[in-house]
């Protein structure tokens, strides 16, 4: 990876704020990512999701081991079953004070039920079909039906089910394809007989592939890609993996499917010329095309009014990749969404927080963790990015390459979302691990980008505020390098860090007496802009 640092492509948006806007659906922010659902009973977990939700806007939480042993859920007694909605509740009251509602992912097998122990993470996830599946429905049957009594049916309706995580990948689920569609179909029949308003999905696969390894009943590792060269990829045929056999299944067998999921890492594998395996960032919107394929897959369907919900997303799906903590990582997440505007009902970043232990806990206090709040409650720029993209209106306006103009509907306001995705940066941003070297590499790319933005039809003199974020600005990482790298920090480095974090440039501008603004600036590399009327 070499840095240059060549001027990129101006970008320039004009927008009048009195114009018919598009209805424009928030999909970055309708659900997020947590690890797994016992995660959920410790203290910083709860914070970082008030905080998340609150300045984000994030709707619904998805996680992993609801049923897990962890949770205490379900044990086989001498007389029958014994159900123990202790820990679920704790968690489920937590979200919903928080303002936020379970997107539910029914799985793993809790101990007495799996067919298969411990086959993932170091928690042991019981990643293997029920060896019954009426006393798994009868599960399903029992947790729903306490929900309902204890939330009540009209907000229990509001939640989404999904059934199981990733069932392509063998440690996720040691069983075949078939073996999971009864899964799906015992779970579906069981909720939808409580109440046929219930909404259930899935088959929340993973990922988008190129070739025919997941084609069969178990995947085959002898069926990847081969590349010559990683540039090959492009001209390749990206498929989600199970979807259209899962839609044409479920309309054979007549069973519902209110919502598709997967989950459209960038990230992909193949094996090169000689075999060996081969593992790279796909071009940098891959994601777009990724979910315009989804998309024109579900309208073809059988099931054409099916929203699609991507349970997982992130630059990538490992757990130590530093690029999460860098700047770039904010970048990315901007300029992903705003390309895929009206595709898909959500895009789910995988995870709020840092408190996550699928690999065990983070050895450091930047270890490269999906989280945009790290496990001490500071903020990434992830976070940044998420919170920005919160302020947009629910009108669109004008959108280009690189920058989109919104309005509120409700008070009329305007605002503007730019950033700087350098255009040498031909891949998505790039995994960086075991060190930070490639993504410090990544982060010295591109040139400045001009950015020109006009704006009409404001109130007369109205008042709008500029906020920058990127290298060194809402730069978390930067501050702790910068002081050191202390590890761990002490309490009064930790508040230092927790306020520097929140450092972002603002500045106020005035439309003149026509209600008329013209701005224009230069962005470096990496950075978000956000110009909002006040």
């Amino acid at each position: 990876m070499t840095a240059s640092r060549r001027p990129s492509r101006p970008v320039r948006i004009k927008a009048d704020s009195r114009a018919v806007g598009e209805p424009l659906h928030h999909h970055w922010s309708q659900v997020v990512g947590a690890g797994r659902a016992a995660e959920g009973l410790r203290a910083n977990w709860q914070e970082h999701l008030r905080t998340a939700a609150g300045e984000c806007g994030f709707r619904y939480v998805n996680f992993h081991g609801l049923f897990h042993d962890d949770m205490f859920v379900y044990r086989m007694g001498e007389d029958g079953p014994v159900y123990n909605f202790q820990y679920i509740d704790e968690v489920f009251d937590r979200l919903l004070e928080a303002g936020v509602r379970p997107f539910v992912e029914f799985g793993f097998s809790p101990g007495d039920l799996a067919r298969e122990k411990s086959t993932i993470f170091w928690w042991g996830g019981h990643g293997s079909p029920p060896t019954d599946l009426g006393a798994w429905a009868a599960l399903v049957t029992v947790t729903v039906e306490h929900w309902r009594a204890r939330y009540g049916p009209q907000e229990v309706r509001s939640w989404y089910f999904g059934v199981w995580n990733e069932p392509n990948f063998d440690a996720f689920f040691r069983g075949t394809r078939t073996e999971y569609y009864r899964l799906y179909a015992a779970t579906a029949k069981a909720l939808k007989a409580l109440d046929p308003g219930l909404r259930v999905g899935g088959p929340a696969t993973s990922n988008f592939v190129p070739d025919a390894r997941h084609d069969g009943e178990k995947e085959d590792a002898t069926a990847l890609a081969v590349l010559e060269h990683v540039e090959d990829a492009d001209s390749l045929e990206w498929r989600p993996v199970w979807i259209e056999h899962f839609l044409d299944h479920c309309a054979e067998e007549g069973l519902p499917v209110d919502f598709i999921s997967c989950h459209p890492y960038p990230l992909a594998w193949a094996l090169d010329g000689d075999g060996q395996g081969l593992t790279f960032s796909r071009h940098a919107s891959a994601t777009l095309d990724d979910l315009t394929e989804l998309r024109r897959i579900v309208d073809a369907g059988p099931f054409p009014k099916a929203e699609i919900h991507l349970t997982e997303w992130n630059s990538s799906p490992l757990p130590r990749d530093h690029t999460h903590d860098f700047p770039q990582a904010a970048t990315f997440i901007v300029k992903s969404n705003l390309e895929t505007i009206g595709l898909v009902d959500s895009l789910s970043y995988w995870t709020f927080t840092d408190v996550f232990e699928e690999p065990g806990a983070g050895a450091t206090v930047f270890h490269g963790g999906f989280g945009m709040i790290n496990h001490q409650g500071i903020v990434k720029p992830s976070f940044h990015a998420y919170r920005l993209l919160h302020t947009l209106g629910d009108e669109l306006l004008a959108r280009v390459d690189g920058a989109v103009v919104t309005r509120d509907s409700a008070s009329g306001k305007v605002s503007c979302l730019a950033y700087h995705y350098p255009d040498e940066m031909t891949t998505s941003v790039g995994v960086s691990e075991p060190g930070r070297e490639a993504a410090d590499e990544m982060l010295a790319i591109g040139g400045p980008r001009v950015l020109e933005i006009d704006l009409h039809g404001l109130d007369p003199e109205c008042l709008l505020t500029v906020e920058t974020v990127g290298p060194f600005r809402g730069d978390a990482l930067a501050a702790w390098r910068s002081i050191g790298e202390p590890e761990p920090p002490t309490r009064e480095e930790l508040g230092a860090l927790r306020a520097v974090a929140r450092e972002v440039p603002q500045e106020t501008l005035k439309a003149d007496a026509e209600g008329r603004l013209r701005f224009e600036i230069s962005m470096r590399p990496w950075e978000i802009l956000s110009l909002r009327q006040m």
